[in-house]
């Protein structure tokens, strides 16, 4: 796929499965705006991107900092939002904040990178959201969390409504074996990859390149909205 003289903008852009399609988006040929809250690793990212990168600081629990953020751009051909950032809590945990973690670190950041990016996304764009897996399958303990997945997934539905022409989708990963994980205690790492592969159709963690793939073929893809893409190996069929 070639996407010369197009603009993809990645929130959440500096590691994971949103630098792996900030990259394949370049060697098609496209530029990419990279947005998350570490400096430094937007700055590793540019230098692996080279020219076809830029990179600003966003912190999608500030609104000041959201519209910041989208201020300079003139032109978003294409809107990924990956980033968050939250905890994981049952519904019976005694602390609120944490109940409501999900929904403020995952939910409410990529709305309101939408209402930012939504005046300058071009009529012939598109926007994916990040849900995940645990929407249609939640695990035990995570009753909140799969209600924050299902809530964006409702609100991509939303949004292709709301948005036409502009397209918008939702990608919905399983357990992927790359930075995210990559970052956590090992005993942990090894629990979650060990329960995708057994609880999968695949038996095995996915891969970011995979889901950047499944990506850049919602992003790109002119018949397709309202959908909600589930690249969790079948994950949510068990």
């Amino acid at each position: 796929m070639r996407y010369d003289d197009k603009t993809l903008v990645v929130i959440g852009g500096g590691s994971g499965i949103g630098l792996a399609t900030a990259k394949a988006f370049v060697e098609g040929g496209g530029r990419v705006v990279l947005g998350g809250r570490s400096a430094q690793r937007l700055e590793a990212a540019r230098e692996s991107l080279g020219a076809a990168a830029q990179i600003a600081t966003i912190d999608v629990f500030d609104p000041d900092s959201v519209a910041a953020f989208f201020a300079p751009l003139e032109r978003i051909d294409h809107l990924f939002t990956p980033a968050a950032t939250y905890a994981i809590a049952p519904f019976d945990h005694p602390d609120e904040a944490a109940l409501a973690s999900p929904f403020d670190g995952k939910f409410w950041g990529q709305v309101r990178c939408v209402r930012a990016a939504a005046p300058k996304l071009a009529a012939d764009g598109s926007v994916v959201l990040m849900s995940g897996a645990a929407s249609a399958r939640p695990p035990k303990g995570a009753a909140l969390y799969a209600a924050a997945n299902g809530a964006i997934e409702a609100f991509g539905r939303g949004l292709a409504v709301d948005l036409a022409p502009i397209r918008a989708n939702v990608i919905a990963p399983g357990t992927i074996d790359g930075d995210l994980w990559a970052r956590r205690p090992t005993e942990i790492r090894d629990a979650a990859f060990a329960g995708q592969a057994a609880g999968s159709l695949v038996g095995r963690p996915g891969a970011e390149a995979e889901i950047a793939q499944a990506v850049l073929f919602l992003l790109i893809n002119g018949f397709t909205t309202g959908t909600t893409l589930f690249t969790d190996g079948g994950y949510s069929l068990r």
